[in-house]
């Protein structure tokens, strides 16, 4: 007969199983007041860093704490783990969403243009129809399935949903990351701080409304099965699967080779790198990948490469050139600076973690060797190029799948083995107390939880920091929309840079200048003589064209915050455009101004 005495209590049983829930509650709830409670109608130079409500900052707290908590604990369902990553994307990635009423990121308002541009002209055009961006025309693949989104939504335009991208492309991730580090353990504790360690450091913002958030899942998801798919093992033991696989991801690859640039050399990169390793010696996927990818760049993409070609040369092996331009701009005002350092601390933190868990987890560096390579195979590409200034910051989004497992193993007790450790600790305290035993809750809990919840919290400014820069409030919106929508075909829109709403609408038949990526000499003379200067550079456009000055608080913000022009020189600018008898104010409100140049000859509307 068992005696009931000598068994816990059902409810306590109960409470282990439902008490994660407790804190994740509290984090959602804390984020849900925040989020009421935050005004952006006035940011400053730390972004949404310091108009976030403190109930926001609470609540990531309490979510990261929950969360070490629960992923640490063998008694708790893997579930749990899962429903805080969800927590953590909500509160990453959904904010911006929520808070702001018109979508971030002028680039993204770009990609919105690019797809307008391909319902309207029903087609592809050559650089003689639509100038320097004929090159999305031959990088068509994300446009052309976002054209087709919208028309089976029936929404206007992509920009009813382009908001929320940031989350979508996120949770495109977490199916392919998870095959990934389970192809190297079962120790769910590993995985899933993998995940979370993975999601804190992608601070790069290649998220948003772009062909990258889209080859790089497709990137990360071949990845996945050429890991799992493609190694010796796994084609021992079904070689005639391996046909599926191999059409699997070569509709992968053609999916990035036609939408992005970048992502398949890197791809092909981190392939090579896991033919090094005797476990992946199945070239397939890195002949398909070649093949494909040069197979494009001779035939749809061979009009941009060819005139690309020369500064692409030039720039190979200047890896500290490629390097530099990555912080071409250089940041001004305590904010500015502020935000920068936490994006690169935050960086270096987990590449140093991840070199700390490569030389702590022996086990694990030698089962997870081919991810140590995939993790590295990146690097070469700082000698190929700087790719606009930015292939420092790709460099690191591409090496953050291995470098977070790593990291994240960083973090755990050193173990004998990866998988059977919590099963061991679980079967060690039932042998010796019948049930759970209390847990010791030393150094070797606080600290891994002190890194993380450094690192959960420092992502908000290294990701949001700049918003001052990327958010465009309604009224700049309906500024820009105004100037597009009576701007006759041939116009000319004159600007201080290009970070404005829409400020790509019509570019197949409205041109564009920013004075700021002009020659120095040039803006300096802008800056002596603002009128005169600007409507010389004006006079050109002819009737029925008008020629129009356009200067927002996102241009401000940007030249400001970037080093260029300072508030009071773009003031003095705007004030001379306005005092000139040359030109004509057309509209204003509190995020812009719009001026035409007045045509001689005729009457002037």
């Amino acid at each position: 007969m068992t005696d009931l005495s000598d068994l816990p209590p059902a409810w306590s049983g109960r409470r282990a199983l439902v008490w994660p829930g407790v804190p994740l509650l509290v984090a959602l709830a804390l984020w849900a007041y925040a989020v009421r409670h935050t005004d952006v109608s006035r940011l400053d130079d730390y972004g949404l860093v310091s108009a976030l409500h403190p109930a926001f900052w609470a609540g990531l707290a309490v979510l990261t704490t929950g969360f070490w908590f629960t992923v640490r604990d063998p008694r708790r369902p893997g579930a749990w783990s899962a429903a805080y990553v969800l927590g953590l994307l909500v509160m990453e990635r959904a904010t911006q969403a929520v808070l702001y009423p018109t979508p971030l990121y002028a680039w993204a308002w770009k990609h919105e243009a690019v797809i307008d541009h391909l319902l309207t002209a029903g087609g592809l055009q050559t650089a003689d129809q639509v100038g320097d961006m004929a090159v999305y025309d031959q990088w068509p693949g994300f446009f052309a399935a976002q054209a087709a989104l919208q028309r089976l939504l029936g929404v206007d335009s992509t920009a009813m949903f382009m908001a929320w991208w940031p989350l979508v492309s996120s949770l495109m991730l977490l199916l392919p990351l998870l095959l990934i580090y389970r192809t190297f353990t079962e120790d769910r504790r590993l995985i899933w701080t993998a995940v979370w360690l993975f999601y804190v450091a992608n601070w790069v913002g290649q998220d948003y409304f772009s062909p990258q958030s889209v080859a790089y899942a497709l990137h990360v998801g071949v990845l996945a099965v050429v890991l799992r798919r493609f190694g010796r093992s796994a084609v021992r033991r079904g070689r005639p699967r391996q046909a599926v696989w191999t059409v699997v991801i070569t509709v992968m690859i053609v999916a990035i080779v036609i939408s992005h640039q970048l992502t398949p050399g890197m791809l092909a990169v981190c392939l090579l790198a896991l033919c090094l390793s005797r476990r992946y010696r199945d070239w397939v996927p890195l002949v398909t990948t070649v093949v494909i990818f040069l197979a494009w760049c001779l035939t749809a993409a061979l009009p941009f490469l060819s005139a690309a070609m020369p500064d692409m040369i030039r720039s190979i092996g200047d890896v500290g050139a490629n390097v530099e331009t990555g912080y071409g701009a250089t940041p001004t005002g305590t904010g500015a600076i502020a935000t920068s350092w936490a994006a690169r601390l935050l960086s270096a933190s987990v590449l140093l973690l991840a070199a700390v868990g490569v030389l702590r987890q022996r086990v694990l560096r030698h089962r997870a060797w081919p991810l140590l390579l995939v993790a590295a195979a990146p690097l070469p590409m700082f000698a190929a190029s700087s790719y606009g200034s930015e292939m420092i910051f790709r460099v690191l989004l591409f090496m953050l799948p291995g470098a977070a497992f790593f990291a994240a193993a960083a973090l755990l007790p050193k173990v004998r083995t990866l998988a059977a450790d919590a099963a061991a600790q679980e079967t060690g305290n039932r042998q010796t107390t019948g049930t759970a035993g209390p847990r010791r809750w030393g150094i070797g809990t606080w600290v891994p939880l002190a890194a993380l919840l450094g690192g959960t919290l420092a992502f908000v400014p290294a990701y949001s920091g700049k918003d001052r820069i990327n958010y465009f409030p309604p009224q700049e919106v309906a500024l820009v929309r105004q100037l597009f929508e009576q701007a006759p075909e041939g116009s000319l829109v004159v600007a201080a840079n290009r970070n404005y709403p829409d400020a790509y609408a019509d570019y197949w038949s409205v041109d564009h200048y920013w004075f700021l990526d002009d020659a120095r000499s040039h803006v300096d003379r802008i800056v002596r003589d603002p009128a005169t200067t600007l409507a010389d550079d004006m006079a050109g456009v002819e009737r029925p064209a008008r020629a129009y000055f356009l200067l927002t608080q996102g241009q401000l913000a940007n030249s400001e915050m970037n080093g260029q022009l300072d508030k009071a020189q773009l003031d003095r600018i705007r004030t001379s455009v306005a005092a000139s008898p040359r030109f004509r104010l057309v509209a204003e409100n509190s995020a812009g101004w719009l001026y035409v140049l007045k045509q001689s000859g005729g009457a002037e509307r």
